[in-house]
């Protein structure tokens, strides 16, 4: 029995069915929604796993990694993503804790809401919807783009649309087919950065040929400019987009309450996200980083493509032109899914329309989805037709949004054990984080370090610009409308 079972709502029995949560002491004046249908538990360790797997793996590494080796220079960049897998796992260990006591959907906002303040949790969820709605509309226009490549006479509109009901479709048939799409896109990614690896290495020490010759390159170009050419401080500053990289595990908390066995599911799938990302982020930034001069990084985009085309693998640029659509493809998947799932908690809360809360029998939140797919499109169009004003400011709050919902996590966590710790033992706790509270301080603190550095980059810093006053908006608009912070 969870936490949540036994000390808030006894009535409510998560290992059964998911009702919907909480009533936070007469919060939003006791709006709480049953007989509204029921999420299902349809996902197993697997399926989490490979979640969480493939929500991290995305663009953010196959395309953004140019940059952040330029920005940071070769061996700043191996760093940034070294101590950006640190500060994520950190993260998922406070996660860890909060999921497994209370196997929630749309669970940072739940926390957020329960132990820091129910603005907290308010603006935390309209963020993390932001957020995956912004990315959703700019994935069916960049695999729209990607189709092109290979059908340039048909209009890229015509393979957003598609896209955009492929992933719609996967979503709304149930939770077990949006979990089993998810898997197959995650296998080959997967798949393909264990080959780059490989092949990467063998490059490396001129076991394979690189530019037509076998000569062991090794770790030359790490230092060729100097261990940090823009300075220390040019580390700090791409933080943000290394964070943003790694966003997408923390899906396991929003999965966690549609899992058929969160107790073991949830630790099992943490437990092995430091040693996939050491593997696959930070290996491959290396590899990357030692193969691709920092000069040449900097003005690429398709770093991974140049990497194959100079070991001369055919087809370089076809394969990894599919391996990227998958990535578009799986990210979407995952987006639609938490921004679903976001809305659904926010109208269970009563922060929505009570309609919003309706579940049907295949346990899809359908008209949560539509809304999620409405924002989608209507960020796709503001890409489109108001670039440098409203697409602009969706795309700088969605990339600060990830950090501040990754605050949110180990500050609930804190907050949390010293509730728990007040009638219970750490001892009855399924899922610890180890060295509480000094292990979350640390997280917090070097999150933000993170949106700190942010002002050092003049590409990055419209995030501060945009992301705070909204921030500022979300805590006024819910004082307004609740009278309470």
């Amino acid at each position: 029995m969870t936490y949540l079972e036994n000390n808030y709502y006894p009535d409510l029995y998560f290992y059964d069915m998911i009702k919907l949560i909480t009533i936070f002491g007469g919060l939003m004046e006791n709006h709480h929604y049953e007989n509204e249908g029921q999420f299902q538990r349809k996902m197993t360790s697997r399926h989490l796993l490979m979640l969480s797997l493939g929500g991290v793996i995305g663009t953010g590494l196959f395309l953004s990694s140019g940059y952040t080796i330029a920005q940071a220079g070769p061996l700043g960049a191996v760093l940034s993503y070294l101590i950006g897998a640190i500060v994520v796992y950190l993260v998922m260990l406070s996660l860890g804790e909060l999921a497994v006591a209370m196997p929630v959907t749309g669970s940072f906002h739940t926390y957020a809401t329960k132990f820091i303040s129910p603005g907290t949790g308010f603006t935390v969820a309209w963020l993390y919807w932001i957020c995956w709605t912004v990315a959703l509309g700019t994935e069916f226009l960049g695999a729209a783009m990607l189709m092109g490549r290979w059908f340039p006479g048909v209009p890229t509109w015509v393979f957003a649309t598609l896209f955009a009901l492929l992933i719609f479709g996967l979503n709304a048939l149930s939770v077990r087919s949006f979990a089993e799409a998810e898997s197959f896109f995650s296998s080959i990614k997967v798949i393909a950065i264990i080959i780059f690896i490989i092949l990467g290495l063998g490059a490396m020490f001129g076991l394979v040929s690189f530019e037509g010759q076998h000569k062991a390159i090794l770790f030359s170009h790490l230092t060729a400019h100097g261990a940090f050419p823009n300075g220390f401080a040019a580390v700090v500053s791409v933080m943000l987009a290394v964070n943003y990289a790694f966003s997408g595990t923390e899906l396991i908390g929003i999965a966690a309450g549609e899992t058929d066995n969160p107790k073991e599911a949830v630790p099992r799938a943490i437990k092995t996200t430091i040693g996939r990302l050491v593997i696959f982020f930070v290996l491959t930034i290396i590899v990357l980083a030692s193969l691709l001069p920092m000069k040449e990084a900097g003005v690429s985009t398709a770093p991974f493509v140049d990497v194959f085309d100079k070991m001369g693998i055919p087809f370089a640029a076809d394969a990894m032109n599919i391996v990227i659509l998958t990535a578009i493809l799986s990210a979407g998947n995952s987006g639609l899914y938490a921004s679903s799932r976001m809305l659904w908690s926010l109208a269970n809360e009563g922060m929505l329309s009570k309609k919003v809360v309706k579940i049907n029998e295949h346990g899809v939140p359908m008209r949560a989805l539509l809304l999620s797919m409405v924002g989608a499109v209507l960020a796709l169009f503001s890409s489109i037709y108001a670039a440098d004003t409203v697409y602009l400011a969706l795309v700088s709050i969605a990339g600060f949004a990830v950090v501040v919902v990754w605050l949110s996590i180990p500050l609930a966590q804190i907050n949390f054990r010293k509730d728990f710790l007040k009638t219970h033992t750490v001892d009855e706790l399924s899922y610890k984080t180890p060295f509480t509270p000094v292990l979350p301080w640390i997280t917090i603190i070097l999150l933000l370090i993170s949106v700190i550095g942010i002002a050092w980059d003049a590409s990055q810093r419209a995030g501060l610009y945009f992301g705070i006053p909204f921030i500022a908006l979300c805590y006024i608009y819910h004082y307004l409308r609740y009278k309470k912070w």
